[in-house]
């Protein structure tokens, strides 16, 4: 078998790897000049912009979604052998998937792919491309002072979006969690960048410890369930968990699964909820953001938490869907603790990191809630309760309801899924408001992230305090930051985060989970206290500050984040009819 690789389809990581070798050659034989600092800033942005074009022309482009280093049928069809079961089900979809995939890669027998680029996809490399740019504004800044050395940044900060644009795209395990080990790994070197600071030093600690465990616990999961599914696949491994297919791992194709997958799902839900900051995985969070330099406090707030919910989303609706009696309830007890606590404790803090820090592990909590309904509002999928076991046929509706809704939409012209796909996830209402609420609140915290950064400039501490009066000496950063931290709290004029927990609450209420419904709502009320006391700051009387030149890089992040900000809560419908809400209903 020669394997062709469809260079369209990995464009946009291939392009920022490329661009990151360049830096550091650039880095290693131009001399050290003031120019060089800005020179690397400018490639590492304009890399970044190439990589966002050919996302975009990958999703104007229509037809087939681009998929490549698949495994042909005749070879993947002996890994859990579906067809051998007699119902023919799992074989006709196998075969199915093959179909799809003629022409795609260049084989006309693919049959499971490892790299697709669905619209799942193309929000998310999106998403993080553009957050992107607004943290290599804001690292110009930051690298200006001198202090840290350039090329190493921008070659790591590469290293990590390259990560974090393939994760989305990845259906097999291993792809998975090599992708997602891409984007932690060089946060770890980021943190600790800044010679001879202590608290970047043990920011750099506390995340290289909590990461190694979490990729411990979660490489562990994976492997029971690779041990019963007997695949790396995704779409596959969700057949065998869902019933569809029997399970290679085991001797006795007759009985059910064992045990261990259960064991299996709780510990892969763990070391994602590390990745995400989610209780009672979180602890790491405020002493990270506050020690580390604040592009990387903005990378991990955003593009970090964006990637590890891109690989849980993936998990869960494609690989676990038939185990959502398992992972259902947990999800939802972990989306009400971790919204409860980050608002809770982030109300007593009086540094600005930090609190922003635990406002972005409550607002995890938010993005979580929906995910834990999935199953309810997914087409074709079967309707429990997220603390009720399915019936054997609502298992089995759940393992074949994904493929027919990835059949129908290819029938349409809008296939979004091929081979390893194994489903379209955004055609789930539910993990619709859950991309839609990230995509919403990565604009506001990038916005928040660049005005704290205008400020540290002049207040070494970065204390709410120093915050006093800063509408008045300073408008537009005063302005800017109201606005954000209206749009977080879900007020007018900031709509945008209003029209977002609007969303996630109707997705949670249609789902029945209406206890989960009024944990977020008091919620939502808990967090309007620390927002609006920070906001009435801006405007209040403070001390005559010395003022700094301004960071020209920086303004232009402020600019782009509250931009967008503000694009959204104009027209919201832009996020819904992306993350296909507005078809969901």
């Amino acid at each position: 078998m020669i394997q062709q690789i469809d260079y369209f389809a990995i464009a946009a990581p291939l392009t920022l790897a490329v661009v990151a070798g360049l830096v550091l050659l650039l880095d290693a034989f131009l001399p050290a000049r003031p120019r060089l600092r800005t020179g690397l800033g400018l490639v590492t942005l304009g890399g970044i912009l190439v990589s966002l074009g050919f996302v975009v022309a990958q999703a104007v482009r229509g037809g087939r979604p681009p998929a490549t280093f698949c495994v042909p049928e005749a070879l993947t069809g002996a890994a859990g052998a579906p067809g051998t079961t007699g119902t023919g089900g799992g074989a006709g979809r196998a075969a199915e998937g093959g179909a799809r995939l003629e022409g795609v890669s260049g084989q006309a027998d693919s049959g499971l792919c490892s790299f697709v680029v669905d619209r799942f996809t193309l929000v998310f490399a999106g998403l993080v491309l553009v957050a992107a740019v607004v943290v290599v504004l804001m690292s110009m800044t930051e690298l200006a002072g001198g202090g840290i050395p350039v090329g190493e940044w921008y070659f790591l900060l590469l290293c990590t979006l390259v990560g974090a644009v393939t994760l989305p795209a990845a259906r097999d395990l291993v792809m998975l969690v090599v992708a997602l080990e891409l984007v932690a790994l060089p946060v770890f070197a980021l943190t600790a960048l800044k010679r001879y600071d202590g608290r970047a030093s043990e920011a750099a600690v506390k995340l290289f410890v909590v990461s190694v465990v979490s990729t411990a616990v979660m490489l562990f999961g994976v492997s029971l369930l690779y041990g019963v599914g007997g695949t790396v696949f995704l779409s596959r491994l969700g057949d065998v968990l869902g019933g569809a297919a029997p399970a290679p791992g085991l001797a006795d194709a007759g009985q059910g699964l064992p045990a261990v997958v259960t064991v299996g799902v709780v510990l892969v839900v763990a070391g994602f909820a590390f990745k995400i900051a989610a209780v009672p995985f979180h602890s790491w969070a405020p002493d990270v953001y506050q020690g580390a330099p604040l592009p990387v406090a903005a990378l991990l707030s955003v593009i970090s938490k964006a990637a590890g919910f891109a690989g849980l989303i993936l998990l869960l609706v494609t690989a676990l869907a038939g185990q959502v009696s398992t992972w259902g309830p947990v999800i939802a007890v972990v989306a009400a603790l971790t919204m409860t606590v980050g608002n809770l404790l982030a109300m007593r803090q009086r540094s600005a990191v930090r609190l922003l820090a635990w406002s972005s592990v409550a607002q995890s909590g938010y993005i979580l809630a929906p995910i834990a309904v999935t199953s309810q509002a997914s087409p074709g999928g079967a309707a429990w309760g997220p603390t009720a076991a399915p019936s054997q046929e609502a298992v089995g509706a759940a393992a074949q309801g994904p493929v027919a809704v990835a059949s129908e939409a290819l029938a349409a012209g809008e296939a979004l899924g091929h081979g390893g796909a194994g489903i379209d996830a955004l055609a789930s209402g539910a993990v619709g408001a859950s991309v839609a609420y990230l995509v919403i609140y990565a604009a506001m915290n990038l916005g928040a992230f660049a005005v704290v950064m205008l400020v540290s400039r002049t207040a070494v501490r970065n204390e709410l305090d120093d915050y006093r009066g800063l509408a008045l000496r300073s408008p537009a950063a005063g302005l800017a930051l109201a606005f954000c931290l209206i749009c977080l709290a879900g007020l007018p004029p900031g709509l945008a985060g209003l029209f977002a927990k609007v969303v996630v609450f109707r997705e949670i209420v249609s789902g029945g989970a209406g206890w989960l419904a009024v944990v977020m709502a008091v919620n939502t009320v808990i967090g309007l206290y620390y927002y609006v006391v920070w906001t009435a700051r801006l405007f209040a009387p403070g001390p005559a500050v010395v003022v700094r030149r301004p960071s020209v890089a920086t303004w232009v992040a402020v600019g782009l984040a509250v931009m967008v900000a503000v694009a959204f809560s104009l027209a919201p419908q832009l996020v819904f009819d992306l993350t296909a809400l507005s078809a969901s209903r």
